[in-house]
């Protein structure tokens, strides 16, 4: 089963980003991938816009959701589709989520999770003061669902710092989780590999990080250093910044046979009330 993950330094203009994207996607399909992440805002990245982006894709005027379901269909790709502006879809005008879809090599949509915690913090870095807030609504839950390289949990970013939600998806079952980013430079060069290497041990769990790298608009600047990690915490691959594709295998019935040695889920003393029908409670 291959895994694979996808680096870019996206822009704000989306039909560019699209391309770009469309490039490496063929090459995760060409290295035998068949489930590929793409990183967070792949599409469109430090655009003034996105409630309005995200609003014409829900009303079908949009170009991401339909490129998005060709691209799968073309190269037979499982995609997690990092992230992208969309409003609830039982309340299409109601503030928009940070989005990130699931689509499977035939098109279809299979699972949406919407960002559940929003990066509200200052940082020493060039742009200083970031609010997510401002632009999207917190997503209100869990999602795990079945792939054919394995049982997937969906992440996004700044929930890497919350132990308890990589919890819940393990309790659910997931095997991989996805962690679509675009880390700063500041928080990734001190955060990045640790939280990631510590969610793929706390959980025995794949993690299947794709970062932004690179330079923005309004010079912003994100750490890159999309990886593929194991249940053992190894670093399967990495690259440090711009375009990348990283693919790797998943050994299954490995994984399978450390969870039986080390039992982390039997041995549990503390359990919170944490996932009732999907929901956070």
């Amino acid at each position: 089963m291959t895994l694979a993950v996808i680096q870019m330094a996206s822009q704000a203009d989306i039909q560019t980003n699209l391309a770009h994207a469309r490039r490496l996607l063929e090459g995760a399909a060409g290295a035998g991938a068949q489930l590929v992440v793409l990183p967070e805002n792949f599409a469109a990245m430090g655009r003034t816009d996105l409630a309005a982006v995200g609003y014409a894709e829900a009303e079908g005027r949009g170009p991401i959701l339909p490129w998005l379901k060709r691209a799968a269909r073309d190269l037979q790709l499982w995609i997690v589709a990092g992230t992208l502006p969309l409003p609830p879809d039982d309340q299409p005008e109601a503030m928009v989520r940070a989005c990130s879809l699931l689509i499977d090599d035939q098109g279809d949509r299979i699972a949406r999770y919407d960002k559940l915690h929003l990066f509200d913090a200052d940082v020493s870095d060039a742009h200083g003061r970031y609010r997510e807030s401002d632009n999207y609504a917190a997503g209100e839950r869990l999602v795990v669902v079945d792939t054919p390289v394995g049982r997937l949990g969906m992440t996004v970013c700044y929930d890497l710092r919350f132990a308890e939600l990589y919890s819940a998806l393990r309790l659910a079952g997931a095997e991989l989780i996805s962690a679509p980013s675009a880390f700063t430079t500041v928080t990734g060069q001190a955060h990045w590999e640790m939280l990631i290497r510590t969610r793929a041990i706390e959980t025995q769990c794949y993690m299947l990080a794709a970062a932004q790298g690179g330079e923005h608009p309004g010079g912003r600047l994100t750490h890159g250093h999309s990886s593929i990690v194991d249940y053992w915490g190894r670093v399967l691959s990495e690259h440090a910044t711009g375009e990348a594709v990283l693919v790797a295998g998943r050994d299954a019935a490995e994984q399978a046979a450390t969870r039986r040695h080390m039992p982390l889920l039997n041995h549990r003393r503390f359990t919170a009330p944490l996932i009732v029908s999907g929901t956070l409670e």
